[in-house]
């Protein structure tokens, strides 16, 4: 049976504007932090609308007995900020699932990024990617989960803005893959760079300087 990639742009006032503000090559970089946060916030909000697991307990109010649903603590969430600048995102992700652990990952030379730690069984894990451009980076972390059993349902994306030939590339290799995006733009140019797109999110984030930047030790 052949998957389709899932891509879902929620249609909310806030997260059209957030997107707007990163988009304006004029917006300062403390007001770009801040709308990446709160795209990150937003997105988070809609992708686990119907995927947080959750239960039903019965409690006490101040008059009477009533029932209520509850986040299950009993099923484990992570979320794995992709590169640098998809912290960006998850500081808005983290308002959202406060309780949620950080699945940290390390560089191994001429593979890539791969997680440090087993993943558990039961385990929901949302990624939180800057932005989808040519898909390497997400493409090589999704095959490295597909590979710990983590695909399909138990896996969510979210990024500020995916591109039409990275959402192709994706979507050939996991089309199980469900993404939330706030925007979708149709090219990258020569250099990959997604058009018209958001800029160039780590030098925007950290105020021009990026560790790729320093010099090198003597």
């Amino acid at each position: 049976m052949v998957m389709a990639l899932r891509v879902v742009v929620p249609p909310h006032p806030l997260i059209g504007h957030w997107l707007g503000v990163l988009r304006d090559r004029h917006t300062p970089g403390s007001l770009y932090a801040t709308a990446t946060a709160e795209l990150g916030r937003w997105l988070t909000y809609e992708a686990v609308r119907d995927w947080l697991p959750h239960r039903r307990i019965q409690l006490e109010t101040t008059l009477a007995g009533v029932a209520a649903d509850v986040v299950d603590p009993a099923v484990p969430l992570l979320a794995i900020p992709l590169l640098i600048s998809g912290l960006g995102l998850w500081q808005g992700g983290q308002t959202v699932l406060p309780s949620a652990k950080v699945l940290h990952l390390h560089e191994i030379p001429g593979v890539g990024t791969r997680p440090v730690e087993p993943i558990a069984p039961r385990c929901g894990v949302l990624v939180f990617l800057a932005e989808l451009g040519e898909g390497e980076s997400l493409l090589q972390l999704l095959d490295d989960l597909s590979a710990l059993g983590v695909s399909g349902d138990r896996l969510r994306v979210i990024t500020a803005l995916a591109s039409g030939p990275g959402l192709k590339a994706v979507g050939e290799r996991h089309g199980s893959l469900t993404l939330y995006a706030a925007g979708i733009d149709p090219e990258l140019n020569e250099a990959g760079a997604i058009v018209p797109g958001i800029g160039d999110v780590q030098k925007r984030l950290f105020g021009g300087t990026v560790l790729d930047d320093l010099p090198t030790p003597a």
